[in-house]
This record gives structure tokens, sequence and C-alpha cells, in this order.
């Protein structure tokens, strides 16, 4: 969808029993309702996608740039027990990618397993405006997100939405908030995944423009887990984000020395830009989920077991059962369980996480003419790198035909930046040039180590 000088405002029902309606309010001209490039174009959102927006405020301590929240919701699920959320970090470039975070079928992939929602913000912020007018929550943004999800609720009938807790993940500025709202509200966070930002808890002289949190001791019940690049400040000392690194150190040593469940992956092969982190990121994530998602929805956060963690040393890579270590466990890298202490192990070598089970097959395939299209869920552990399209038998095509990730692992819908899908939003679709010829097709789904799909 592009946007100029046309806005469509679509307020989306509250289903009932009763009734559903959509009101569309069409605003012309170019005034305060207006969206500036680079974020008036963006998916359409159509049910199961719900959309939101709000213009900047003009209040003191709100929100000053105007935001969008995009939200996917799994449709086979009645009553959600969470919700993941992507948040970009800062500049054009990545809130605009923030545009398509909802889309991404492997983010899905965790929020289906675990009956949760997947939202995704995008602030639409000036290249050079101040990034912590909208990273720190504490400057309206906060306030905006937990409307956000009232609205939300209410528009796709699950108004369980505003209530329901966070698993947060956050690159950059995005760390900062995603750590930020951890601090403020850490009864709500399942789990905090910190790339390449954390927000700081003590005054920092070179970095007057960032205020630092107030020490909230129930953050330390909040698993959490900083991943840096190594060419932030680990291995490479110079250049523009040298100082994660010792950001990320600051940080760590005080949940860490205070008992708090975190730990540190460095990113083995990265800069600042997201890499391959989301094949550790969604298992770890995935774990936390499932520990401590309450059974009834409402109910509150189970305490995250600590009987099976495994420590590991700070830029070491070998991880050990927390009986086994030798070391100062309040310095040591926290993990939550065996499967993910291998994970991390094999992450922090070369980012090169295994994985033996092949991905779930495309389903819905319908052809029309020479146009051939189906669905697919992406696989949990590795996501989708591409599709083989057979005719009787015989492979006729993949798409994308030349799958390409200049980030990481190629990818079936491409890697923006900040670790969310290209647009246009890839489509599930081929064109045969033979469709004169009679035949049956099969769908292949490939993941990104290469495990093919049945058909």
């Amino acid at each position: 969808m592009r946007l100029t000088n046309l806005l469509v405002l679509i307020i989306r029902p509250i289903h009932s029993s009763v009734m559903s309606r959509t009101i569309i309010l069409c605003l012309v001209g170019t005034g305060l309702w207006g969206q500036n490039s680079p974020y008036d174009v963006f998916p359409e959102a159509e049910p199961p996608y719900y959309r939101v927006r709000y213009e900047a405020s003009k209040a003191a301590q709100a929100l000053q740039f105007p935001v969008k929240y995009s939200v996917w919701i799994p449709e086979e699920i009645k009553t959600l027990k969470g919700i993941v959320v992507h948040q970009h970090g800062c500049g054009e470039g990545s809130c605009k990618s923030g545009l398509t975070g909802a889309w991404d079928l492997h983010w899905q992939a965790l929020a289906r397993k675990h009956e949760c929602a997947l939202l995704s913000p995008s602030y639409e912020q000036p290249q050079k405006a101040n990034c912590q007018l909208w990273c720190d929550p504490r400057n309206g943004s906060g306030e905006t997100f937990l409307r956000a999800l009232k609205d939300l609720g209410n528009m796709s009938g699950h108004p369980e939405l505003s209530k329901v807790p966070w698993a947060l993940w956050g690159h950059s500025g995005g760390g900062h908030w995603a750590g930020g709202m951890s601090l403020l509200y850490p009864e709500r966070v399942v789990a905090c995944w910190l790339r390449s930002g954390v927000p700081l808890l003590e005054a920092n002289p070179e970095r007057e423009n960032i205020l630092p949190h107030e020490w909230n001791p129930a953050v330390l019940q909040v698993p959490m887990m900083c991943n840096p690049g190594t060419k932030e400040g680990v291995t490479v000392k110079t250049g523009r984000f040298a100082r994660v690194w010792s950001a990320t150190q600051r940080f760590f040593s005080k949940i860490r020395g205070n008992h708090g469940l975190i730990g540190i992956a460095v990113d083995p092969l990265s800069a600042h830009e997201c890499g391959n982190q989301r094949y550790l990121a969604i298992p770890w994530l995935g774990a936390c989920l499932e520990a401590r998602l309450p059974e009834v929805t409402g109910r509150p956060l189970r305490k995250m077991p600590t009987s099976q963690a495994w420590f590991a040393r700070v830029l070491g890579d070998k991880a050990l059962l927390a009986k086994e270590y030798p070391g100062n466990p309040t310095q040591a890298v926290w993990l939550p369980n065996a499967k993910i202490a291998q994970q991390w192990m094999r992450y922090v070598k070369d980012t090169a996480i295994p994985d033996k089970t092949p991905p779930p097959a495309p389903f819905g395939l319908q052809v029309t003419g020479n146009r051939i299209s189906w669905q697919a869920e992406a696989d949990f552990e590795s996501g989708i790198s591409h599709f083989i399209i057979r005719k009787n038998g015989k492979v006729i095509g993949q798409v994308p035909e030349n799958p390409a990730n200049r980030f990481g692992r190629p990818l079936f819908q491409g890697l923006q930046y900040s670790d969310t899908p290209v647009q246009p939003l890839a489509k599930m679709e081929f064109i045969d040039p033979n469709s004169e010829d009679a035949g049956q097709y099969e769908i292949i789904s490939v993941n990104t180590v290469g495990l093919l799909s049945g058909n």
C-alpha cells in the first residue's frame, strides 16, 4: 500500500455475535494526517492481520512521532496466551523495516507454537531525529504501546491482547526499548532478547542524551539474552557501534551480579546487522515461553525454573551444567536448559545451528491457468529458504529462483537490516511457462539448512 494525498483510515470491528461493522473514513489532503516517505509504503492489513496508527502527540512526555502497530493473530487460536513483540531499531532504514515484521513467517511459527500474537511497531522517526524520543519507553512509547494493545484487541475480537504477557525482541534502539519495558513492567515480560542494544542502569557521561533507568529488582526474574555482534567492540574496537560491547558488559554485570537470569551470545560474524541471530533467538524465546506462560490466560507468569540451567564463560564457547561449572556463577552466561546450551555453543562458534527436522509441507495448492499458488508455514527451527516446484515428478522451477540474503542465510521472504521481510512481500506463486501440458503439481518447502518437506 502507498499513501500520498489520500489517507484511508479503517476502523475495524469489535467482533460479536450481534453485528460486525467496518467504518471507512477518507481524509483528503496532506495535512496533519499525512504519512511521509518511507513510511507510506506498507502491506495491506486484512485479517488475520490488523493495524492501528497514531499521530504524534504535542503533549509533554508523550510520544513525539507517529507510529503504526501491526499484529498477526493465528486464526485457529480462540484465546491468546501472549504476544511476541518484534521491535526495530533507530533511524529511517530500521524504523521502516518494522512495517513488515508481523508478516515474518519464521517469527509467526514461534508465535503460533505458543498461542501468541506477533506484533511489530514502526515508529515514523525522521532520520536525524533523536531516537530516544521513542526508544526510551518513558517518553510516551510505553503508554502508546499499551493503548495499541487495547485498540488492536477490540479491533480483532481478542480483548485479552491488552492483558497477556509479552516476549520482547529488540534491535539496537529496540533493545533499549525492550530492556526499558522489562524494567518498567517486569511482571508482564516473559523474556527479553537484546540485539545490539541495552538500556542504561547508570548515567554515562559519554552519552548524556540517554537517561538511565531506575533499578527494579523484579527484573531479575525476567530471562534476558544480550546479543551483540563481534564487530561492535568485541573484536573490532573502533567504528560507529564499538560502544555496544562496553554497554552490554555493564548491563550484564549489574543483572548477573545480582543473580539475574541473563546471558550473552556474541554473534561471531556480524557488526550491527542482525545476521543469523533468529536461529538462536527464536528457540531461546520459545524455551522461555514454554516455561513461563500460565496455563490459564490471565494468571501471573510462572517463575522461570533454574534447576536445569547451564553456565558458560563470557566470550567462551563451552557451556556446562550449572552444578558442574567451576567459575563464579554471578559472572557466567546463564542458559535455561541443555538444548539451548547446545545451540548457544554452536551459535557463538559460527551461527550454523544444526537442524535435523524437515519443514512442514505446503498446503492449499491452487492452479488457475498458468498460475500455481500455495500456502506454507515456516519451519520453527530454520525458517523457509525457498520452494521447489515439481510437475509430474520433474522439477520445473524454484521460488525464489535465486534465494539471497546479504545479512545471513538465504530466506524466502528476504531479510532487512532489522530482521524483517523485504518489501514487496514475497508471494507463494509460480507461473508455469508450459501450462498447456497437463500434469500434477507438487510444492516442496526447503528450510535454511537444506532439508526438504514432504509434498
